[in-house]
């Protein structure tokens, strides 16, 4: 798991295969000085909002497919953010898909966020702390054995934003995946998951998915794992990107405001090394078909 850093902004193509295979294994593709494709008033707009006070959000979000954005604080500020999260989430499909073509075409494009919020010392259940290392997995949006690419900016003209991130997918899996439950999976879904997934209050889910967003839980809960694994430090400083699979890279924010966000499912078909990805992983520790 190494940082790569990105200088050309318009890679050919065998740098895109490059690319595509270094974020499979595990590494963090870094943008040294990008500036997202925003004006300097928009930032500057950015930079002096705040999120929802509710604590229903731990963050804006926008939905591109429905064009609307979520968890603002001023109803005043909305279709601004609107408009801006537009922008920004246009930018980030465009800038990233020179980068890694043999996705531009196959991936859905998920939800984008704003996060202005200082992360170091917020108060959060216990589920959603943020500085605590996890794998990224939706509950209301399952993958299927898709994969949960995550493109953000840094737009703090000041501050660094601070990350941790632990070992590879693999070794993660084989130490903790059934301590989670990862052998009760090809059991299927609980009843009471059925029936909410057949009145609609669930997604259907397939059993990796059952089993991910098990895992994120399990790794947050898990006191022994978070004081004893290695970690390694990833500074983030103003006007950087990176991009990075939170799917299968445990990771924990330590602390950093006013970032940009841009979410991409990649479809399975459409991996350049389906074999290291946490679907290949987990279903061959279970010995079971997990799509399903």
């Amino acid at each position: 798991m190494a940082l790569l850093i990105v200088e050309d902004q318009r890679p050919p193509d065998a740098d895109a295969a490059r690319y595509t295979s270094a974020l499979e294994v595990g590494d963090v593709l870094y943008f040294e000085d990008l500036k997202p494709g925003l004006s300097a008033d928009d930032i500057a707009w950015l930079l002096s909002t705040r999120a929802d006070g509710s604590g229903l959000h731990k963050n804006v979000s926008y939905r591109p497919g429905q064009n609307l954005v979520r968890g603002y604080a001023n109803k005043s500020d909305a279709e601004r953010l609107r408009l801006v999260m537009q922008q920004y989430s246009e930018w980030a499909v465009e800038f990233l898909g020179n980068f890694l073509t043999p996705y531009s075409e196959k991936w859905a494009l998920d939800y984008a966020s704003f996060r202005p919020i200082e992360e170091n010392g917020r108060e959060l259940p216990l589920h959603k702390r943020n500085e605590l290392l996890h794998v990224d997995a939706f509950p209301s949006r399952p993958t299927f054995g898709g994969r949960i690419l995550r493109f953000f900016s840094n737009i703090n003209p000041n501050e660094k934003r601070v990350w941790q991130v632990g070992g590879g997918f693999d070794e993660l899996a084989e130490k903790h995946a059934t301590a989670a439950g990862l052998g009760s999976i090809g059991d299927g879904p609980s009843i009471g998951e059925r029936l909410m997934m057949s009145t609609g209050i669930l997604p259907k889910r397939s059993g990796y998915d059952r089993f991910m967003l098990r895992f994120h839980d399990h790794l947050k809960e898990d006191g022994e794992y978070q004081a004893k694994t290695e970690k390694h430090l990833m500074e983030f400083p103003p006007n950087s990107s990176w991009a990075v699979y939170t799917d299968g890279v445990p990771h924990s924010v330590l602390s950093g405001r006013f970032a940009l966000e841009q979410t991409f499912i990649v479809p399975f078909d459409a991996l350049v090394r389906p074999e290291v990805s946490p679907l290949r992983i987990l279903e061959g520790l279970s010995g079971t078909q997990l799509t399903s």
